[in-house]
Order: C-alpha cells, then sequence, then structure tokens
C-alpha cells in the first residue's frame, strides 16, 4: 500500500482507465481473467473476497477460528457483523504491508476520509475505501498488496501445509489476546458515516 494518502482522498479526480493490457489503473492484464475494480469502477466479487479475508485478519472481534483444508490451507476469512480495526489492529496490517506502522500523519488522514466508528476504529467499509481509490490510482500497488498478503494474480490465497499450520498458530494467539482484551472492558462499536461515496459495504 502507498503511504501517501493524496492519492486516497476522496475528492481527488479519477485517473483517465487505460488500455486493458495495462498494469496502471482500473484494468488488468487481459489473460489474467480477474478485475480488481468492475467497468463502474466498484470493488469486484472476487477482490472483495480478498480483502474481506485480509480485514478479518486484524479486525476486532476477530472472525470464528478457521479450520485447515485437506489440503492443509485455511478458508478465508470473514469479518463478523460491525469489525473494525483497532489501532493496533491497523498498525498491525499496515506493518504486514507495508513493513512498519503508519505514521500519525497518515492515521488522522485515514480516519478522516474513510468510514470508521465513533471510536476511530477503520469498519470494513472504510478498508474498501482505501483499496478502491488505491486501486484506481495504483492498481500495481494493490497488487503488491495482495501478493504480501498471500494472494496471486488470480486472487488465490497461496500457502503451503508449513505457512497454513503457522498462520492458524499465529491466529489463534490473536483471537486468544484479542479476546482477553476484550475481558478488561467494553468496545464501543457505533458507526459515524463520513459520507463517502466510494467503497463496498
Amino acid at each position: 500500500m502507498s503511504r501517501n494518502l493524496e492519492d486516497f482522498r476522496l475528492d481527488s479526480p479519477r485517473l483517465e482507465t487505460p488500455e486493458p493490457d495495462s498494469r496502471q489503473g482500473r484494468r488488468n492484464i487481459v489473460e489474467d481473467g480477474v478485475q480488481l475494480l468492475d467497468d463502474e469502477g466498484a470493488i469486484s466479487e472476487q477482490f472483495e473476497i480478498c480483502l474481506k479475508h485480509i480485514f478479518a485478519r486484524y479486525c476486532t472481534p476477530p472472525p470464528p477460528r478457521p479450520s485447515p483444508s485437506s489440503a492443509g490451507q485455511i478458508s478465508l476469512l470473514a469479518p463478523p457483523e460491525g469489525a473494525y480495526l483497532t489501532t493496533d489492529g491497523l498498525d498491525a496490517w499496515a506493518k504486514d504491508t507495508n513493513g512498519q506502522p503508519f505514521d500519525d500523519a497518515t492515521k488522522e488522514e485515514l480516519l478522516e476520509f474513510m468510514d470508521v466508528t465513533d471510536d476511530g476504529g477503520l469498519t470494513l467499509k472504510g478498508f474498501m475505501q482505501i483499496y478502491q481509490l488505491q486501486t484506481e490510482n495504483d492498481e500495481e500497488e494493490t497488487w503488491k498488496d495482495l501478493s504480501k498478503h498471500g494472494f496471486d494474480r488470480s486472487l488465490k490465497l497461496v500457502t503451503t501445509r508449513r505457512e497454513a499450520t503457522d498462520a492458524e498458530q499465529q491466529y489463534a494467539a490473536w483471537v486468544d489476546s484479542t479476546e482477553r482484551h476484550h475481558e478488561d472492558g467494553p468496545v464501543s462499536s457505533g458507526v459515524r458515516s463520513t459520507n463517502p461515496t466510494t467503497g463496498s459495504s
């Protein structure tokens, strides 16, 4: 993910759509057979499933614990209704995506322009707004993000048996720590609308 949020401002003009064989912009390579955004510029169904999985790895409350398939891979996650990213979840996602957490200014811009809860937690809708705007402006950056989270160019989660076991253990530890956090005190889940014009709910 690009850390320059100027590209994510909701009032920024949409770039011209390039030719279909361009990796930059809204369209994918034709032979890939995968569209990140549809012809209207909305997040495609396949891409939405991937984003939900990525979001679910960091959200509060966490999704149900996954179970490995017969091939040793973990099923794609889906976030619970009303899930959001706490500051810790946002930092963990940014670190896994960019190698380091966002700085305070970047966080402030994200929370100002994207859909968040009353307490400032980034919602799934806000998360999708980020990726819709990024993909419109720099699709290749989005492909890099997807790759870092285990997805290939056909939007398939590519995980070896060992990676699946490690992922399950890491996820279990995350669930345990999140559950302990919730036992320490209530967390608000109210949602504040920021009048978004993009994104998927």
